[in-house]
């Protein structure tokens, strides 16, 4: 299992965003346990969606990232299809729920 790549600046972010037709982001900040512990999760389950491109911002390194897309806690996970946000998950995130939601937009995009 890989683990998502960093995007290290708000361009990286916004070009990486517009250049996927799907496009996930993981926002996380350093002592949060919740995100370093669901991290490995939400790698193995975007496995199941090749499609989807996936991203790693650490908010406190880009915080232009974190203001210009709303992340006030974290983890924060956004799904963007065709460069619009789709999918918001924050701080609790339930994984199967999470899943259904994915699987549901994933199909329908690219089926």
């Amino acid at each position: 299992m890989s683990k998502f790549k960093d995007l290290n600046s708000l361009e990286e972010v916004n070009d990486f965003i517009n250049q996927n037709e799907l496009a996930f982001l993981y926002f996380t900040t350093p002592n949060c346990s919740v995100c370093h512990g669901l991290q490995p999760q939400i790698e193995e389950m975007m496995t199941h969606y090749p499609e989807i491109s996936t991203r790693h911002i650490d908010a406190s390194l880009v915080p232009e990232a974190a203001g210009q897309y709303s992340v006030f806690t974290a983890p924060v996970l956004l799904l963007f299809v065709e460069g619009k946000e789709y999918l918001r998950e924050a701080r609790i995130v339930q994984t199967q729920k999470l899943n259904d939601d994915l699987n549901r937009i994933y199909t329908n995009m690219v089926n």
